[in-house]
Parts: C-alpha cells; structure tokens; sequence
C-alpha cells in the first residue's frame, strides 16, 4: 500500500497524524503510438509523392485546409521510403525509447496507461486484409514494449480502445482485446473496466471507458471551421461505423457505468481514461469533444481527480472549472491531459484554439504542443498529481525532454 498513517512525533500528536506516502505513485500516459511502416494507408500511399520538396507541398496544402494560420506553416518531419515517396515519419520507436530512457533515468514507473489508437490504420483485421493479426500485434504491441517489464516488479499496460482500433470491425476490435487480455504485458478487461494498479484500490483506481463505443451511441456533427479558425455550425452529421455503435447493455449503459464506478470508489486517487479528449486545440475534433462533456463530464467533475485522453496527436494540459455542475462547487478545476503524440505529429490550429479559449470561460489551457512527439509521465503524492510532458525530438534519437510540468489538486475525498 502506498500511503499510510506518518509516525508522529510527540508534540505532534497533539496536532493529529496526516496521510503520508510511503512513495508517489508514478506512471507513463501515452496514446496513438500505432503508426507502423509496414502496416501503412493504402490511399496515402497512392498520393504519397516522390521528393521532399514534394512532400511539404502536400503538408502546406493540407494546412491550409485545415483552417490554420498560413504563417506558422511547418512540415511534420518525413520519412522516405524504399520506394523513394515520402510519407510522415513515425515516433513509435523513438517515444518509446525515450518512455524507458526517462524511466530509468529521471523518474520511476510503476505501470502504464495506453490511450487507445493502439494500431494504425485499421485496428486488427481478423484477416480482412490478408495479413496476420498475430504478426501485427507483434511489431506495433509488442516489440516496442518488451523491456518495459524491467521498469519495475509486475509493469503493466492499461489500455483502451481508440476510433482506429474500431475502424475495420467489431472482430477486429475485438481480436485486439483478447490479445491484450492475454498478454502478461497489458491488461484490458473488455472495453470498460476498473483497476487498481498497486494493489490496493484504496490508493488509485483507473477507470477505462471505450469513448469511440459511447460517442457511436449519439449524434455527433461534423467539424467545420471558418477562416478565421472559428466554428462554422453544421447540420451535417458524422457518421458512426455500424459495428462500433452500442450493441449490448454493458456497451450502452458506459456512462452511467462510469458514474456508478467513481461514486462507489473507495479510492483516494480516481483517474479516468478514454481515447477522445474533453478539450483539444487542434480544430478537427471540437464536435467529439462537445458530445462527450455532454456524456461524461458530470461524473467526471462529481467524482473524479484527472481525465487523460489522445485522439489528438498532441501534447495538452487544460482545465475545466465544472461551472456546469453545481455538486463540485468549491473544488479544484478537473484536470485534464491530452498525450497522444506516441507516433503520427499533428500540427495545432492555433486560430481555432484563441476562438475556443474565448468562447469557453470555463475551460483554461495550459500548455499545448502539435507538431511534436511525446508522453505525459504522472506522479500522485498525498493530494498533489505532478504532470510532466515529455518530448523527443525528431531526428529520431529518443532522448527524453522535459516540455511542460504542472501540479494538479487532488479533487475527490480523502479517506
């Protein structure tokens, strides 16, 4: 157990004894690390071109696009292929390394949380491309995380489901899940699923849910932007793959699930993770976001002390004052961290994230990064999370860097 009862010294048991840990809890976040040169988008590969000075053309027309502001124009960094076309260079193997550097080096890690996208670009097949699951979830699940094991005595992985992962079929999907809940390396008890990571779920209970499941459920619309960066209201809707949509009670019943869980957690700590974020400054995933408050960010602002997400290949740390739900009156803001940098970089849109700063009182950002690869390392003390965002650079040498660190208040009762 992590915390117990400090020996008090005898004028100061007069005063009380207070909760102290034995040690901080310390932990990896990382998400979207799925991105693979052998498994890559056909279609991307069909328009990949064949020089360098080609492959920023193809960036800048795609920034443009995207509503970002013409001036901070850069290309993500490029890979080149046998082939000789150029596609976006993957930071699988490099944030990983750089995971295991920072653990062994700078801060402990007692286990890992894995923010779903967890295979690009189609999730596991179950044999729909004519490749073998098995052999892909070698190379993207395995390989690049087969000496975490050393990082400390039972290292796991807590994974969810992200939107690729769903993005073949429901046996895809799936095929994925029975991998990882056999794995000795991860543990995932289907797409929903509380744990208790040192043991004692008096100490931290994580709370896995499968967003891309729960946002099938409802009607998102599509994004638009104007040129300025500011949202454009759409009737359009986005739709949901037919297999990815909720299909049996427990897939249904995900947010009251996850109201019920935190309610009657008895843990000190309570950390929620799902694959699409509560806020994100990239501009392309705002209607997602806006439908998943509207799902889950009461119970998260009731009962719970920190949200982490990917989707967005970025780094990101913001808050959200709850002003929506009165029962949380009177405690910190909702932290919430956004680390899916592990493998395909994505430029932010920095005009939408001004308009969306000012158009939402309630939420503040406090760093935000594209155009990076990276992770969030976690460190729970008694009433304090420490997060630390990492990054690495990208001329692929997996060198850990310090990129942002803030101290969140624990917001959830002490025992």
């Amino acid at each position: 157990m992590s915390w117990r009862i400090a020996a008090c010294l005898p004028l100061a048991i007069l005063a009380g004894c207070a909760a102290q840990p034995e040690r901080p809890i310390e932990f990896l976040a990382f998400g979207d690390h799925g991105y693979h040169y052998d498994y890559l988008d056909p279609e991307d590969l069909e328009e990949a071109p064949t020089t360098w000075e080609g492959f920023v053309e193809q960036e800048r027309a795609e920034w443009l696009e995207d509503r970002r502001p013409p001036a901070e124009f850069r290309p993500q960094p490029g890979h080149r292929l046998e082939s000789g076309q150029w596609i976006p260079a993957s930071g699988l193997a490099p944030v990983a390394n750089a995971m295991h550097k920072y653990c062994t080096s700078a801060g402990h890690c007692g286990f890992a949380v894995m923010l779903g996208d967890n295979i690009y670009p189609d999730g596991a097949t179950a044999g729909a491309d004519g490749r073998d699951d098995a052999e892909r979830f070698r190379k993207i699940l395995h390989e690049p995380y087969a000496d975490f094991a050393s990082l400390s005595s039972g290292f796991q992985i807590y994974a969810a489901l992200g939107n690729h992962d769903w993005h073949t079929s429901r046996e895809g999907a799936m095929a994925q899940v029975r991998y990882m809940e056999q794995s000795p390396l991860y543990t995932m008890n289907g797409i929903r699923y509380r744990v208790a990571p040192t043991g004692d779920p008096r100490d931290l209970e994580v709370f896995v849910i499968d967003t891309h499941v729960m946002l099938s459920g409802v009607t998102v619309l599509e994004d638009a932007l104007a040129p300025d960066g500011s949202e454009l209201h759409t009737d359009e809707i986005d739709p949901p793959s037919p297999w990815s949509m909720p299909q049996t009670d427990e897939e249904r019943d995900l947010a009251s699930w996850l109201e019920k869980s935190l309610a009657d957690s008895p843990a000190r700590w309570k950390i929620v993770i799902g694959h699409h974020p509560l806020w994100s400054s990239a501009g392309s995933k705002f209607q997602q976001a806006r439908a998943l408050r509207e799902l889950i960010l009461p119970a998260l602002c009731r009962h719970a002390d920190l949200y982490l997400a990917g989707h967005e290949h970025t780094l990101e740390a913001q808050t959200d004052d709850c002003r929506s739900v009165p029962e949380s009156a009177g405690r910190p803001p909702l932290g919430q961290v956004v680390s899916g940098a592990a493998a395909k970089q994505r430029p932010l849109n920095t005009a939408f994230a001004r308009h969306q700063e000012a158009n939402n009182p309630q939420m503040t950002s406090l760093f935000a990064e594209g155009l990076i690869w990276g992770f969030a390392h976690v460190t729970l003390a008694a009433d304090s999370a420490t997060i630390r965002l990492i990054s690495t650079p990208d001329d692929g040498s997996g060198e850990p860097v310090l990129a942002f660190e803030h101290r969140f208040d624990r917001r959830s009762g002490a025992r």
